[in-house]
């Protein structure tokens, strides 16, 4: 496959679930692993692996596998790991100062250098070793400290405007943990976490087919379509 065609964002963001297993296969003393191998690691097919490693070029050889180690390095400097990425968070609250106090940024490269915040009586405290700045200085900050990406961890009603202050200090990656999708203009990355998305999409799998435990509610999933029960 050529290494000029666009790359789909969902092969994106399987590099990253690459790059995990093949660390712990390292960390457990694996030299080499093949496609097979890693496939059954992951629950992935061997040919999604080699389909998504064909986007960026030649990777190992037919019967041969991959060097653990080789493909670390090329995992990461595709993925632009190779260096260290300066992020400030917007908002202070208590998912954003755990954001800010979470250890595993860090030993990926990622460096939270400065925290923002709206309310008066947080701006100019102390969260995880780093001062609380007015997010109305947003753009000024985060210049200094040479910040390429925004986590935001505020109510959805201030989401908005947030991400659009962000967007006006030339911020190109933003994670966004608020209850709300944000609207971006094109040359900016949005990635939004929601986990009671996530749990609403487990719940399905925990509502059986037919009915079952949950027969007293008015619809049921059938072969993955939604029916409707009628005395």
């Amino acid at each position: 496959m050529s290494t000029d065609a666009p790359v789909p964002g969902v092969v994106v963001e399987r590099l990253p679930q690459y790059l995990r297993a093949l660390s712990h296969l390292d960390e457990m003393g694996l030299k080499v692993i093949s496609s097979q191998q890693l496939g059954e690691f992951l629950q992935i097919t061997p040919a999604q692996i080699r389909k998504d490693l064909s986007y960026f070029g030649r990777f190992g050889k037919q019967g041969r596998g991959y060097g653990v180690q080789w493909l670390i390095r090329q995992l990461r400097h595709i993925l632009g790991l190779d260096k260290t990425w300066n992020v400030a968070v917007v908002g202070v609250g208590r998912l954003g100062r755990s954001i800010i106090s979470y250890p595993g940024f860090a030993p990926e490269g990622f460096r939270v250098v400065c925290a923002f915040d709206s309310n008066p009586q947080v701006i100019g405290q102390m969260a995880g070793g780093l001062l609380v700045h007015d997010v109305a200085n947003f753009r000024e900050v985060a210049d200094a400290e040479g910040v390429s990406i925004a986590i935001v961890a505020v109510p959805a009603n201030a989401a908005q405007e947030v991400i659009d202050r962000l967007v006006e200090a030339e911020v190109k990656a933003i994670l966004n943990y608020a209850p709300k999708s944000a609207v971006v203009p094109s040359g900016v990355r949005v990635q939004h976490v929601d986990p009671v998305v996530s749990l609403q999409s487990m719940t399905y799998y925990l509502n059986p087919p037919g009915g079952g435990a949950h027969s007293g509610k008015s619809h049921s999933h059938t072969a993955g379509r939604l029916t409707t029960q009628c005395d």
